[in-house]
């Protein structure tokens, strides 16, 4: 071990190689079989959604599907849970934005 206490260095784990994926239009590295969520706390990244009305910030909070409080917008897609969703090379993950449905047009046609 080099000493460093991660959790891929104390399960012995061997991903696969890293691939990109853009969050924000910023590219982020993400192994293989990483969740959004998974893939943006490695990055750095601890919010990636605001709240309708007074827009503060969330991220993940119970991390198995059920607050939706890590919502986030996958290729185009609003209302996404980023701690159930499997990150993909090159996908583009953006703030979530309140609902996530703007005047743009962005995301209609979606529910989840």
């Amino acid at each position: 071990m080099n000493g460093k206490r991660t959790p891929l260095v104390l399960v012995r784990a061997e991903p696969g190689p890293a691939y990109a994926a853009t969050f924000d239009g910023a590219q982020i590295a993400v192994l293989p079989g990483q969740t959004v969520a998974a893939a943006l706390w490695s990055a750095g990244v601890t919010a990636w959604r605001t709240t309708r009305g007074t827009g503060e910030p969330r991220g993940v909070f119970c991390g198995i599907g059920v607050c939706f409080d890590c919502l986030v917008t996958v290729n185009g897609r609003p209302n996404q849970r980023a701690c159930l969703v499997r990150a993909e090379p090159g996908d583009d993950i953006r703030t979530q934005h309140g609902t996530g449905h703007d005047e743009t047009g962005e995301g209609k046609g979606y529910e989840s």
